[in-house]
């Protein structure tokens, strides 16, 4: 929020999972130029989230507690923003919904491949053990253990979500 830039200093911008940190949903845009192009993609609830769900709520928390997040805006709230910081959107979309494969495969252990072996239970008792060690011994520094659970967690509700629309639970999908 506190970017050393002026106002109006560019003529285009991106954010990948960036905005959803910020503690003001417009201000972050300032910096663009009225009139030029900003991409983004964002964390953010979809009309699917049940906020009076008391599991949506528990897995909401965990992605938020896993990646470092405030309170996830919903996607009208993240459209919104974009539309009080002056912009048009021409695109809205959740790619997860035309997407070929599940947005989750790369974090589910039972569809990997050797490249995503840290995901598997094997490969995370051997990260969680190694990055343990390396804090004993002060090659990580204090609190990289619990960093490391922070996004194991993640990872688990991310796969409770992906799991949620597998089992055709459309009024049960948080993403």
């Amino acid at each position: 929020m506190n970017m050393p830039l002026p106002d109006c200093s560019f003529d285009a911008a991106y954010a990948l999972e960036a905005t959803c940190h910020a503690p003001d949903a417009v201000g972050v845009y300032r910096v663009l130029k009225p009139g030029q192009l900003c991409a983004m993609d964002e964390w953010c609830t979809t009309d699917k989230y049940d906020p009076g769900n008391a599991r949506h709520q528990s897995i909401k928390a965990e992605i938020e507690l896993g990646n470092g997040l405030p309170d996830i805006r919903t996607t009208r709230q993240c459209i919104q923003a974009l539309k009080d910081a002056g912009f048009e959107v021409v695109l809205a979309k959740d790619l997860a919904e035309d997407s070929p494969l599940p947005w989750y495969l790369p974090l589910n252990p039972s569809q990997l491949s050797l490249t995503d072996f840290q995901f598997t239970r094997v490969g995370r008792f051997l990260g969680q053990t190694l990055v343990k060690t390396l804090e004993f011994l002060h090659l990580a520094p204090e609190g990289s253990l619990r960093i490391f659970n922070f996004l194991s967690t993640s990872v688990d509700a991310l796969l409770k979500v992906g799991n949620m629309k597998n089992r055709s639970e459309p009024s049960q999908v948080l993403y």
